[in-house]
């Protein structure tokens, strides 16, 4: 068994003082906190993806790879990935970069997102959801277990011949979580695919 700390990466009012930091300072804080976690003897710290207030962490993969350097032993993780608007090249290329830079200390749990303006903002709808996170999914899957892919689906341009840079560390791709709080479809997808499951409904 692991413990450790997920941050969805909000920035509230703090209850006794009654006065919010900036996004400068709490960026700054989620730093002082994963680096305090491993000194604890904490296993685990995960941060959240959000394109909207009241959260800060738009890039997790960018501050995740500041804390690898400041850190020896922590596992680094994501609460959660957004697999329907963001790209699975992109993620790809991004957690494989991370596996790297953290000698491998990188798993990371993928999600739909449920905040509806998200979508079209990446350009894609929200009725879509389960659709995008199975094909994105698909192809990410592929992208770091195959050197050349040739693709083609529903949501994104063709493929042909392409390499995944850089390739996973030591040829292991991350560990997936597939976090949902009502999707039976995505659990049916952590079992087809042997991944880890998140019931995120707490």
């Amino acid at each position: 068994m692991q413990f450790g700390i997920f941050s969805v990466s909000d920035i509230t009012e703090d209850p006794t003082t009654r006065t919010t930091v900036s996004e400068a300072e709490r960026i700054k804080n989620i730093i002082t906190i994963a680096v305090h976690a491993e000194e604890v003897g904490l296993d685990v710290f995960a941060l959240g993806e959000h394109h909207n207030p009241p959260f800060f962490s738009s890039s997790p993969t960018t501050t995740l790879g500041y804390i690898a350097a400041k850190t020896e032993r922590l596992l680094l993780s994501t609460a959660t990935t957004l697999i329907t608007t963001d790209d699975p090249v992109k993620i790809a290329e991004d957690f494989a970069m991370l596996q790297h830079v953290a000698d491998g200390r990188v798993d990371l749990t993928l999600g739909r997102g449920n905040t509806g303006p998200v979508y079209p903002w990446f350009g894609k709808d929200i009725r879509q959801g389960i659709e995008l996170a199975i094909e994105n999914y698909g192809l990410l899957h592929r992208l770091w277990r195959e050197e050349f892919v040739d693709w083609s689906g529903r949501f994104r341009t063709p493929l042909q011949g392409f390499q995944s840079t850089p390739r996973p560390l030591d040829g292991v791709a991350p560990f997936v979580w597939h976090g949902s709080i009502r999707s039976p479809e995505i659990a049916e997808q952590a079992a087809y695919y042997g991944d880890g499951f998140f019931a995120n409904n707490i």
